[in-house]
């Protein structure tokens, strides 16, 4: 569906068409333009170029600093965001601002809308929304002025403490980079460019700007490189962001083997290669390797002055203008880099209707999305009945409750978000208002909780019941009111920033998180679980958390950080009026040590990914490690079934398997029914891999034909002798259930030949 969205978008309006002949300057013998849009945008780029001097040349690939940290010099008409490139009047090419959006518009002093996270969405496994995702984001980007959006980070949770997990899309490079390009796609059909980043092996914080990423050549393209494969060719991203760390030896940003042999040759990409910021280490190298734009770059070399210069640097303003008069950067590259930026700009429509800014955001429009992921999304890990009961414990019937006790988590005053770059402001204030940030801390420091209690929509839901809250900074008085109480829902939360890594995934305490954690959380969900009748954690994270207290709680539900209407949803899911549907993007071990790396070493610069193909569940499948809950599990309110595999192939290797799935239950619900493929013996594969899904909406009874189609590539591995993808000849086993590891899942063979 990537393709059909962008390239139905016609961006060769009779304007541009006009532009051309004018640009070109010979309208007697110019023939009609191309049909094709990508071949128009590539002429009409390069009829623009010719006429540029060197000095505009050089204006257009780098930023001028970065208007949010009052970093650089900015026109009146500069919005503050990540960064600024001027336009150039004479020529009708617009000035580009950009703004950080991984879960919405990261900007100050506008009433945005703050979306679940990404690994939120991701846990949808829904494609559709992943497209209105990017929609609405870009939506409120355009509509304050801004023509390109910082989103879309695809890294693989390889190591879930990375402090930024929550900005990406879990640990399979086939969700990951199949939800990214919709979400591109969604993006860019509103005329603004999308980024996805950080290409490559940037898969944690510590050390991030040093670490070397030592990979092999067969895992780097089988894992990471693999979500960025599908990311780019099925949604094709005006921008491609290279990320800070080293891959075996060279920093991503002057990578060669990244950013040409692969990105640009391999995969065909006519965007644009943004660092990020501060991610430029030198002028030739990294324009000879194919960088196309600096950021946050400088107006030119008088930025020394800033503090902030020694940090970001300054490489492609007048040292490449130096590098270009010197011929150590061929002119023609210089034109490349300029060209790709433009043949974006027309290409998206932003050259024709670039953004203007002062638009009014359409409020209610976004917090019902931002209410329908955060539903969607969610993940009932647990639900189990209390001694005696018949019933499990989830949903809550209202009118069986005479009194309930909310514990923790700050539940009476909002619900949790992630920080960094990848924060979205909250508008209404901080709904938590004790925490003091510390004193010229970059990273870290004080949480933002958006005003959404599941307090007061807990309340809302049972009008006619008794109910409490205790703050959890007492275990006792919480337990004993538990135990009185007809059910006790404890929240839990877990923060996570850009800029530093989790040490454990063990819920914080006031010693791990001391900003944020004025308690130990573990030891209150297990005071309360000692005592309460009936006990459910509600979770508020970004990474997997360990769980030591699960075998004496009756449910859990996995929310993440879910955004501005955090609350209201948590309560239609607990109360059920939204049935939970959302799946695992990524496994919950039982403990640190169960982990590929078990501790993230802050001394060793060389980050060896020893564990080679074996990322996420396929490390616990091959080595036999039971997980807390393994990838794509989660529960419903109702019981799917499926039956009736069979598979089949065509000539060209594409493999479709179609089965039956079946809602046994009493309501409707939504089922993601995933298909996995364990390749031939001898090749050194992982177990199985995840090769294709689909979600269903059934009512209760209804049975539903699904048929998955699985293009061959989804079953080759690569062939580092001929640095090509190969399918190998043999028996494929193909997997089709409600997770990677469902006992009751169907199976079938097919043999293949090699190709």
């Amino acid at each position: 569906m990537g393709r059909t969205y962008f390239r139905g978008t016609a961006i060769a309006t009779a304007c541009a068409v006009a532009a051309l002949i004018a640009a070109c300057g010979h309208n007697d013998d110019l023939q009609a333009p191309p049909a094709d849009p990508d071949t128009a945008a590539d002429q009409r780029a390069a009829a623009l170029v010719a006429q540029m001097t060197t000095a505009e040349k050089i204006q257009m690939v780098h930023g001028t600093g970065m208007p949010t940290l009052g970093y650089g010099t900015f026109p009146a008409d500069a919005l503050s965001g990540a960064s600024y490139i001027p336009g150039i009047s004479r020529l009708g090419i617009p000035k580009v601002s950009s703004a950080d959006s991984a879960g919405g518009v990261n900007v100050n002093n506008a009433r945005v809308t703050a979306l679940p996270a990404p690994v939120a969405l991701a846990a949808s496994w829904d494609p559709v929304l992943a497209n209105e995702y990017g929609t609405r984001i870009a939506v409120e980007l355009r509509t304050l002025g801004y023509a390109e959006g910082l989103g879309g980070g695809v890294n693989l949770a390889r190591e879930p403490r990375d402090g930024r997990t929550f900005e990406y899309m879990g640990e399979d490079p086939v969700l990951s980079g199949t939800m990214s390009a919709a979400r591109t796609v969604g993006t860019q059909s509103q005329k603004v460019i999308a980024t996805i980043k950080h290409y490559a092996m940037n898969d944690q914080e510590t050390n991030r700007n040093t670490a070397d990423s030592q990979v092999d050549e067969r895992t780097l393209r089988e894992t990471e490189l693999l979500a960025f494969e599908i990311g780019v060719k099925e949604g094709q991203p005006g921008s491609v962001m290279c990320s800070y760390n080293k891959l075996n030896g060279t920093y991503a940003c002057e990578n060669p083997y990244l950013l040409t042999d692969v990105l640009k040759t391999e995969w065909g990409f006519k965007g644009v290669v943004q660092s990020d910021w501060g991610a430029t280490h030198s002028t030739v190298p990294s324009v000879l390797a194919g960088l196309d734009e600096e950021q946050p770059g400088a107006a030119d070399d008088s930025n020394t002055s800033s503090p902030l210069f020694a940090y970001f640097g300054s490489y492609f303003n007048t040292k490449l203008q130096a590098a270009v008069a010197a011929g150590t950067v061929p002119i023609v590259r210089l034109n490349d880099m300029v060209q790709r930026k433009l043949r974006t700009l027309v290409r998206i429509g932003i050259m024709d209707s670039p953004p203007t800014a002062g638009g009014a955001i359409d409020e209610a429009a976004g917090n019902a999305f931002a209410l329908k992921v955060a539903q969607q999304s969610a993940v009932l890990l647990k639900n189990a009945a209390p001694a005696g009961a018949q019933q499990a414990v989830l949903p809550l019937a209202a009118a069986n409750l005479s009194s309930i006790v909310v514990i923790g988590g700050h539940a009476d005053v909002g619900v949790l978000s992630g920080g960094g770059s990848g924060a979205v402001p909250a508008i209404d204030g901080n709904a938590v208002s004790s925490c003091q940030q510390p004193a010229g801390q970059l990273f870290g420091g004080c949480a933002t909780w958006y005003k959404s209690a599941p307090l007061a929509a807990i309340k809302a839901k049972a009008p006619n019941a008794s109910v409490s809250y205790f703050d959890g900074n007492d275990a006792n008085a919480a337990a004993n009111a538990a135990a009185q109480a007809d059910v006790a829902i404890v929240f839990a939360t877990q923060w996570q920033t850009e800029g530093l890594d989790l040490p454990s995934l063990s819920l914080p305490d006031n010693k791990a998180d001391a900003s944020n954690q004025t308690y130990d959380q573990n030891a209150l969900i297990a005071a309360v679980a000692a005592k309460a009748k009936r006990v459910v954690v509600v979770l508020e994270n970004g990474s997997p958390v360990l769980m030591p207290w699960l075998g004496n709680v009756h449910g859990v539900l996995e929310s993440w950080y879910p955004g501005v209407q955090g609350g209201q949803a948590i309560a239609d899911l607990l109360f059920g009026d939204a049935n939970p549907s959302g799946k695992l993007p990524i496994s919950f071990p039982k403990q640190d040590s169960d982990l590929p790396q078990p501790v993230i070493s802050a001394t060793d610069l060389s980050v060896k990914y020893s564990e080679g193909l074996l990322m996420g569940y396929r490390w616990y499948d091959a080595q036999q490690i039971e997980p807390l809950f393994p990838f794509g599990f989660g529960l419903s309110y109702t019981n799917f079934a499926y039956s009736n595999i069979n598979a089949s192939a065509d000539g060209a290797g594409n493999v479709t398997v179609t089965f039956t799935v079946t809602n046994n239950g009493a309501r409707a619900g939504e089922e993601v029914a995933q298909v996995y493929a364990a390749l031939p013996a001898g090749l050194g594969e992982p177990p199985k891999r995840l090769v294709g899904w689909q979600k269903l909406a059934l009512q209760p009874g209804q049975a539903q034909p699904v048929s998955v189609t699985i293009p061959a590539q989804r079953l080759a591995t690569w062939d580092v002798t001929n640095h090509a993808w190969k399918i190998n000849g043999g028996s494929y086993g193909f997997i089709a259930g409600a997770s990677s590891r469902d006992a009751n899942a169907l199976t079938k063979s097919l043999s293949l030949a090699g190709r």
